[in-house]
């Protein structure tokens, strides 16, 4: 696993929220991150959500209700602030208690699950923010080291396997599925763990971007841990 400090040809670290927001993406560079030591017991949240099924989403109010010990309500006031500070940028955040990610099933030669590396697309120009406060977090990897799925020739003819159009259609197919938004890492790949408590703008793939979009994954959960994610 790579460090930070290993990567600033991708990853621009920032110490504030508007330096987050602010600082453009620009050459290899689509990641920030607000580098944060955040204080306050997450877990303690996490352990007090019931959950149902494999994903909860905590809504403000529910948040607000929990009865906590004072690491608790430090870390619940460092959410608030957090959910606070992307709604004033526009942004939509959610907050939540992961078990588990649905497995894509369908297509076991080629999951399209967030458990492969992928990107964001959006028709309109957007950016990706998360922030792990409890449990493993998500990885990214630098353009260089990643390889679209779509590109590699067994995979692409076992697309093609599925696709029964005409020539000229299998790439709309492929993006209609989001196929083209897989990657596989290379061999030598080192993949970057995103870390506890940073706050990421990740860059998406949208019609005005300038640079390349930021290939990630979420990560393989460990056994009985449950994950507190914030994302938007």
């Amino acid at each position: 696993m790579t460090d930070l400090s290993q990567t600033e040809h991708q990853i621009h670290c920032v110490s504030n929220f508007q330096d987050l927001v602010t600082t453009p993406f620009r050459g290899a560079m689509n990641a920030i991150c607000w580098t944060r030591t955040l204080t306050g017991d997450f877990s303690e949240i996490v352990n007090k959500i019931a959950l149902n099924e494999n994903i909860a989403e905590i809504y403000e109010d529910e948040l607000l209700s929990l009865l906590l010990s004072e690491q608790g309500q430090l870390a619940r006031e460092i959410i608030l602030q957090d959910l606070k500070l992307l709604k004033a940028h526009g942004a939509s955040p959610i907050l939540n208690v992961i078990r588990c990610y649905e497995r894509d099933d369908a297509h076991p030669f080629f999951p399209t699950d967030v458990y492969s590396f992928h990107v964001d697309r959006s028709p309109v120009p957007t950016d990706t923010f998360l922030c792990t406060y409890y449990g493993e977090s998500s990885e990214i990897l630098p353009s260089s080291e990643a390889i679209q799925k779509v590109l590699v020739p067994e995979i692409r003819a076992e697309l093609k396997k599925l696709y029964h159009g005409a020539d000229e259609g299998f790439e709309s197919f492929l993006s209609e599925h989001f196929f083209d938004l897989h990657y596989n890492a290379k061999p030598t790949a080192q993949p970057v763990s995103l870390g506890i408590g940073n706050l990421w703008r990740l860059a998406v793939d949208h019609p005005e971007s300038e640079v390349l979009p930021c290939v990630h994954r979420a990560p393989k959960e460990k056994t009985g841990q449950k994950r507190l994610l914030l994302i938007c």
